[in-house]
């Protein structure tokens, strides 16, 4: 299993990024799969989720109505389209996937949120 996120970087207040998440290794489409974040000196937390089903979304209470959670089956690509930037949401996002049983996790891309 490898997940390989990008699409971070710098943007000011009230910006937008999207982030992607190419996955290899396993049959992506019968897989949910999640977007996480860690602030520095903070615990990882659960941005968003996106089922099987793509009907079936969740998303953090800190991100709703902000951030949009996507997948193409087809490119074994996961999204996360962030709008409405603010400086609490600068961390570092990873992408991550429940294998039978195991937690596999991306290495992250920076979103830093600053004017």
């Amino acid at each position: 299993v490898q997940l390989v996120e990008s699409g971070g970087g710098l943007v000011q207040p009230g910006g937008s990024l999207r982030l992607s998440c190419v996955a290899s290794g396993f049959s992506f489409s019968n897989f949910h799969m999640r977007w996480y974040r860690q602030a520095r000196g903070k615990e990882r937390e659960l941005g968003a989720h996106i089922g099987r089903d793509v009907g079936e979304l969740r998303y953090a209470d800190s991100v709703k109505g902000r951030f949009t959670i996507s997948r193409d089956n087809a490119k074994h690509t996961v999204y996360l389209q962030m709008n409405n930037l603010t400086p609490e949401d600068t961390a570092v996002y990873y992408c991550y996937v429940r294998y039978y049983g195991m937690d596999s996790w991306g290495k992250g891309t920076l979103v830093t949120v600053s004017s």
